[in-house]
């Protein structure tokens, strides 16, 4: 391989996984790697065998796997970018996990370029509104019927966001499972007078799969435990 490429490994090869293999030569990466249910159902796959050669990991599993997997890769002196959202509990585990080993993690309820930058105009919208006291707030999104965690780890980090902008007052959150949504998000502020609305809608998962390679190209060699939001202006294209 040249100095610009790099080999990857993909911990969950679901639709999210095939689309980032797809993808791949865009960024310079060459799968080397994909675990599955079949080859990974008890971590069996998570060895320094497989992973001989392996530059960072992209993980895409699900709620109950993810903090075994990220610990496993750190163990393995792996980075690793994942997607996987509804083990927040675990977070700090985790954490201590990759800090002890040395290793980098990117995590993000989203990696839609987009939905960070909507992140921080949620927060700037957060932070005026919260002093204006006759205005209530909602917050709610819709994704396809297959995705297993509802609110999604997206529309909670951004109630979260606005929390931490100042804005304390109650927000009503409702969220909907339906069809192939790729996924649709909306914060919105209401009075008497008048209703404010933000709304991000994905068209793909294709914006999730080139942020997730960005986010894989960029931990690589780094030590730590980064969310998406924090390095999303750092990322080559």
């Amino acid at each position: 391989m040249s100095k610009t490429e790099m080999n990857l490994a993909i911990v969950g090869y679901g639709k999210m996984g095939r689309l980032i293999e797809q993808l791949a030569p865009e960024y310079g990466c060459r799968v080397g790697l994909r675990l599955d249910v079949d080859n990974n159902a008890r971590f069996e796959g998570l060895t320094a065998e497989n992973f001989r050669g392996i530059d960072a990991a992209v993980e895409f599993s699900t709620p109950a796997a993810a903090p075994e997997n990220i610990i496993r890769l750190a163990g393995l002196g792996v980075s690793v970018a994942t997607g996987t959202t509804g083990w927040h509990a675990e977070r700090e585990r985790v954490r201590a996990a990759v800090e002890r080993a040395g290793t980098g993690v990117v995590h993000a309820a989203n990696f839609s370029v987009g939905v960070n930058v909507f992140f921080r105009i949620v927060a700037e919208a957060a932070r005026l509104m919260s002093r204006q006291t006759d205005y209530g707030a909602w917050a709610w999104e819709i994704h396809h019927a297959a995705k297993k965690d509802a609110p999604s780890g997206t529309l909670l980090a951004l109630v979260e966001q606005m929390r931490r902008s100042g804005y304390t007052r109650p927000v009503d959150i409702g969220s909907n499972r339906a069809g192939a949504h790729p996924g649709t998000h909306e914060i919105g502020f209401d009075s008497s007078a008048d209703t404010i609305t933000l709304r991000h809608t994905a068209r793909s998962r294709e914006g999730f799969a080139r942020g997730a390679l960005r986010a894989a190209r960029w931990v690589t060699g780094k030590k730590g435990f980064f969310d998406f939001q924090e390095i999303v202006s750092d990322l080559e294209t």
